[in-house]
């Protein structure tokens, strides 16, 4: 016990220690008309000042645009994230949204504008209704059950006797993991966002579910701002940026065919991965 309580305490004074976030502006820019456009202009980062990862990124992402950050596992794909919903602040440059410095918005109103579908999904003790009305909690029923059709879970939730009344357990395992990640889809629907940031969490579960949470993404990323971190290439052709990411530096970035045309570390990425396909097919 005093060996558990002593590491407890280390968790807890580190936390205290922490500098405190700097505070919001008092003059914030209200959210209400954002479209959805985005620029980064000379961000430098690290998570400490003497180790930048970031040197000096600029990209303009107009609104509704799909944007794909690919890299190696562990490269830092999802550092942009972070910066861009401001868990960290960047060290100089600036990051905006439709002109407006992100810095100058309120931190709950600016995430407010994002929605997340993530790798690790998560469903609570409570209904199918309830669960997918955490994206926004005064939305009706009418609204989460047009919700669930755009994510493609109204035809597995009529199957089940309760419908949509139906309690998922403590852990959630009476629905598979295909269908809580469309639950999580059908959020993200609901919370109707300017910005989606996805990452792709469909390695886990069979070819005609992949299918489902593909056209659902589809689907959701229309008329969207988008930011997919992608793990399978194959996924994000149609994108209208790629983003490479390689030991926390962005290293190349364009389409998919004039990445490919590039011949550099896109190309080979995107290759080995066809490899791996035709060594486990063989």
């Amino acid at each position: 016990m005093l060996q558990a309580m002593i590491a407890a305490c280390e968790r807890v004074f580190e936390f205290l220690e922490e500098e405190e976030e700097i505070p919001d502006t008092k003059n914030p820019h209200s959210v209400e008309d954002v479209k959805g456009n985005v620029t980064f202009e000379h961000v430098k980062f690290g998570y400490q000042e003497d180790k930048i990862i970031i040197k000096d990124f600029s990209a303009k992402i107009e609104q509704g645009k799909k944007i794909a950050i690919v890299g190696p596992t562990g490269a830092g794909k999802t550092t942009l994230v972070k910066l861009l919903m401001r868990y960290y602040d960047i060290l100089s440059g600036a990051i905006k949204i439709d002109g407006i410095n992100i810095k100058d918005f309120k931190r709950d109103d600016l995430r407010s504008l994002f929605a997340m579908v993530l790798q690790d999904t998560w469903a609570f003790n409570g209904s199918v209704m309830e669960n997918i009305r955490y994206g926004k909690l005064n939305a009706t029923d009418e609204e989460v059950i047009q919700a669930a059709k755009n994510a493609q879970v109204d035809h597995f939730v009529r199957t089940f006797s309760e419908g949509y009344q139906t309690i998922l357990n403590e852990d959630s395992t009476n629905i598979s993991q295909g269908q809580k990640q469309l639950l999580t889809i059908a959020r993200a629907f609901l919370a109707n966002p300017k910005i989606l940031i996805l990452d792709e969490a469909t390695s886990s579960v069979d070819t005609r579910t992949e299918m489902q949470i593909q056209k659902a993404m589809d689907e959701l990323m229309k008329g969207r701002t988008s930011f997919v971190i992608a793990h399978r290439l194959s996924t994000i052709k149609n994108a209208d940026l790629i983003l490479v990411i390689n030991e926390g530096d962005i290293i190349e970035q364009g389409t998919h065919e004039e990445l490919l045309e590039k011949g550099g570390f896109y190309e080979k990425l995107y290759n080995s991965q066809f490899e791996e396909c035709r060594d486990e097919i063989a």
